[in-house]
């Protein structure tokens, strides 16, 4: 009896005042439906990304150039150039006397370049790598054929096509045997990969690529004569950790390095690369809830602000429950229940409208063709119901004091 008495008063009260009421929880709504968006957003981008890393293959390990922490992300991926990588390291790798875990390598160069076709021009990611690419990959070609080994060798003009590449560079038309100009240079189309599906935030996928042999690419486009990066096929992935070994061993004794601290290369296996991954999106997730949350405080400070004027305006009410034999804590208790109650209801539509603009964004990202997971999870919800009373306690405990302090005699006389 003693709580549901406050929360008759404080609902007629609302409702007394619906503007002021709803003005007052729309901050709260906006705060919790911030951060069941962060969360749900966040942890579906994680889930991609994951999944992605994941779908590479657990006996896949990646050569970068530079220098990392253990822990730490290499180099390269921190936008630091490096040429450390040769294509005799790769050779070296790929040797079985050297690394006998390995299946295949492939090394790859990377760019950003201009392809057209007649009366289209495209910006276009450029893949200079080794006809190895396809069994390290496990690509699949939908039409033509890759390149061989020899065409590697004697810079070939040739080129292979993602299926997104070939369909904007030449629509429904048939591409291969047709000509391309990359950066002023002709190339044959000699084939079209299969779909394999879009990459995250705009990351270049093989769809949307163009594929030129390795020594093409490097000498005749780009003028380098170092590697991006390298890739290593284990025969198993029981295998990784010898062949990372083994891999450490060859590129130290080929780059004179004695001290595994002056190494200036970076060897990563799925596993260390999904837990980086890991580590990263959690960081960001982090750090964007703290951000939403502020809008949680802002809410509260609202809250605050509203039952303070809201005690100025009920003296006489609340001067005259005590005249009537209502103790300080019955007053305080009521503007408590009120101010919970208010961040209670903000709470539970912000919930629910969270729920629905999260829905609609994973509508929109699937629609773009990314396997974007919907994921709510259980405990947002609650630890978002939690904050939000939470919130109307602690911003609403000044005004109930202040109310509570009000003296019978000078409310009765207050207008």
């Amino acid at each position: 009896m003693q709580i549901i008495n406050p929360v008759k008063i404080s609902y007629k009260n609302l409702m007394a005042a619906k503007f002021r009421s709803f003005l007052t929880i729309l901050g709260t709504i906006i705060g919790v439906a911030s951060v069941i968006i962060i969360m749900a957003i966040g942890q579906s981008a994680q889930e991609l990304i994951l999944d992605q890393v994941k779908g590479a293959g657990s006996n896949l390990i990646g050569i970068l150039p530079g220098a990392s922490d253990e822990d730490g992300p290499p180099a390269a991926l921190m936008g630091i150039s490096s040429t450390t990588l040769k294509y005799e390291d790769l050779l070296a790798l790929n040797k079985k006397r050297n690394v006998p875990e390995v299946e295949d390598a492939a090394g790859y160069v990377m760019s950003a370049v201009s392809v057209s076709q007649e009366d289209t021009d495209l910006n276009a990611s450029l893949t200079g790598t080794t006809a190895s690419y396809i069994d390290v990959e496990s690509a699949e070609i939908a039409s033509g054929r890759f390149f061989t080994e020899g065409e590697e060798m004697n810079l070939a003009r040739v080129a292979v096509l993602g299926s997104s590449m070939a369909e904007d560079l030449f629509g429904s038309a048939d591409p291969l045997n047709k000509k391309i100009k990359i950066k002023k240079h002709n190339f044959t189309v000699i084939g079209v990969f299969k779909e394999r599906g879009s990459m995250a935030f705009g990351i270049s996928s093989q769809d949307d690529s163009v594929f030129v042999p390795l020594h093409t690419a490097q000498k005749l486009i780009l003028g380098i004569n170092h590697l991006g990066f390298i890739r290593l096929k284990v025969k198993s992935a029981d295998l990784v950790n010898s062949a990372i070994a083994n891999a450490k061993i060859t590129l130290r004794n080929r780059h004179d390095i004695d001290d595994p601290v002056n190494d200036d290369f970076t060897i990563r296996d799925l596993a260390s690369a999904v837990e980086m991954v890991g580590d990263i999106t959690n960081v960001l997730r982090y750090f964007l809830l703290a951000i939403g949350s502020v809008a949680l405080v802002v809410g509260g400070v609202g809250i605050m602000n509203i039952m303070l004027i809201t005690v100025n305006q009920r003296i006489r009410e609340v001067g005259l429950r005590k005249a009537l034999g209502a103790k300080n804590a019955d007053v305080m208790a009521q503007f408590l229940v009120e101010s919970a109650t208010i961040s209670f209801l903000g709470g539970a539509v912000g919930i629910i409208l969270g729920i629905l603009i999260s829905l609609l964004a994973s509508v929109v990202v699937q629609s773009l063709g990314y396997d974007w997971p919907f994921l709510i999870s259980i405990w947002s919800v609650v630890i978002a119901v939690t904050v939000s009373i939470l919130i109307g306690i602690i911003f609403g405990l000044y005004p109930a004091y202040k109310a509570s302090r009000v003296s019978p005699m000078e409310s009765l006389r207050y207008e």
